[in-house]
């Protein structure tokens, strides 16, 4: 193979063509990206002096993938551990710490809950041990689980701000499988959610036993530097607003059809590989795997806002954040403070993000930009108990069907859609659509296609 054309310059198309030019460095890479950007959901915006991340804001440091690309950019000096991860729970009734030993807000006893759970909540998780051993078969929702066996507290105080925050999602539609695939491992041996929990929490911990170092890193420059390291490194050729409209088998490989959609312009390639999200690569996919577009175009998208607020300097009482589920009322999903977690963003002025959006509930994201940051400041303020709570600088950036959303019965889609591509020589598919929407994980996505093509 001698051109290589990768259609997206998100985090997971970028790795690619960083691999591929690390493995086969006399090929020719083409990135092709129909926005006026590179870096997909990885973006960083000045805010207070400090470069500051409106995308990912922290990646995790137990699996390889995001801290060895680091490492292979030269840039491992620039990677730094968090200050404190210490996070509360913003309930109707008070604020609670996290509790400890939780899987994704699955908690592994009855015990440790005071206070986040009510006694009657506390109780009913206690009372699984009466319930008939678990039997599943196939795919369940995450929330209508917990809620049989554990009740609706759990759900709705810590399931739901937990699987809001990393999917912007609900927990009665997301995929136990595909969002929580440990606790979906040990279910059959543990015949409990609690049992299955407490064998998760054990491997995880000998995970990051083994592991050493940190749960979570972040780049000092903000993880949205990442995207131009890795175009410089990778030597790629990227086209911004350069969309691939279509794509057909030739003899030799591909053509793609790219640019304007009334005067396109042909591109050959010998290897494709799609990165866009699920709808978009649905429609460049048609012709040439057409058994992966009804799976692709079954996993819909959330749409969301990070707002970043930088206040004067003052004490808060928070640690590193914290979570707002739905049953708040509140209009803001999550609050990190970027100054307390971060140690290089400590001083000077109080760093803060507050997230807005989830799946099926996007009203407020039609809010001009002025409105919404006012509001999203006026519940930051409240939930901060900020004695100084005008801001002085905010940024809004939105996120516009930005979260791929892994509803009950992803997994078959996303084998679907591996099997139609997979078929066709020299074509691939990745991105934050199939097996993780972290940095790490479409990272790896991003080298199993390389592997696949090579």
């Amino acid at each position: 193979m001698s051109r290589l054309v990768v259609v997206g310059a998100g985090i997971t198309g970028l790795a690619a063509a960083f691999e591929w030019h690390r493995r086969r460095p006399d090929d020719e890479v083409v990135v092709l990206e129909a926005g006026d950007r590179i870096g997909g959901k990885l973006d960083r915006v000045e805010l207070a002096g400090h470069w500051y991340d409106t995308g990912p804001e922290a990646m995790l440091a137990r699996v390889p993938e995001a801290v060895q690309l680091v490492e292979r950019l030269g840039l491992a000096d620039r990677l730094v551990a968090p200050a404190t991860t210490q996070a509360a729970v913003v309930l109707p009734d008070g604020r609670f710490p996290l509790p400890a030993g939780t899987v994704l807000g699955v908690p592994a006893s009855a015990e440790g809950l005071d206070g986040v759970l009510t006694p009657e909540g506390i109780a009913r998780v206690a009372a699984e041990a009466e319930l008939p051993p678990l039997v599943l078969d196939g795919d369940v929702a995450v929330g209508g689980l917990l809620r049989a066996r554990l009740g609706d507290e759990v759900v709705d105080r810590l399931v739901e701000p937990l699987l809001g925050g990393v999917y912007a999602g609900r927990a009665d539609e997301l995929s136990l499988i595909a969002t929580m695939p440990q606790l979906a491992a040990h279910l059959p041996a543990a015949g409990s959610v609690l049992g299955a929990a407490a064998a998760a929490r054990d491997a995880g911990a000998r995970s990051r036993f083994d592991a050493g170092g940190p749960v979570f890193v972040t780049v000092t420059e903000g993880i949205g530097s990442l995207p131009a390291a890795l175009v410089a490194a990778s030597g790629a050729e990227v086209r911004l607003r350069t969309p691939a409209h279509g794509l057909v088998r030739t003899p030799s490989g591909f053509e793609l059809s790219i640019g304007r959609a009334n005067a396109p312009q042909r591109l050959s390639a010998d290897a494709v590989l799609v990165t866009a999200p699920a709808p978009k690569a649905a429609r460049l996919l048609a012709g040439v795997a057409p058994g992966a577009v009804e799976p692709l175009q079954g996993i819909p998208y959330a749409s969301m806002a990070v707002v970043a607020m930088a206040f004067p300097a003052q004490e808060v009482a928070a640690g590193s954040g914290l979570l707002v589920p739905p049953v708040t009322g509140r209009l803001v999903k999550g609050v990190t403070v970027s100054s307390r977690k971060w140690p290089h963003l400590d001083g000077g002025h109080l760093l803060v993000r507050s997230s807005v959006g989830r799946f099926r509930d996007e009203r407020e994201l039609q809010r001009d930009d002025d409105d919404l940051a006012a509001a999203v400041v006026a519940d930051v303020a409240d939930l901060l108990q900020l004695s100084r709570p005008e801001p002085v600088a905010t940024r809004v950036v939105r996120w516009g069907g930005g979260l791929p959303q892994y509803l009950v019965g992803h997994q078959e889609r996303v084998d679907a859609v591996r099997a139609a591509v997979s078929a066709v020589p020299g074509l691939a598919i990745a991105g934050a659509a199939f097996r993780g929407v972290g940095v790490p994980a479409c990272i790896r996505d991003a080298h199993h296609a390389v592997d696949a093509l090579l």
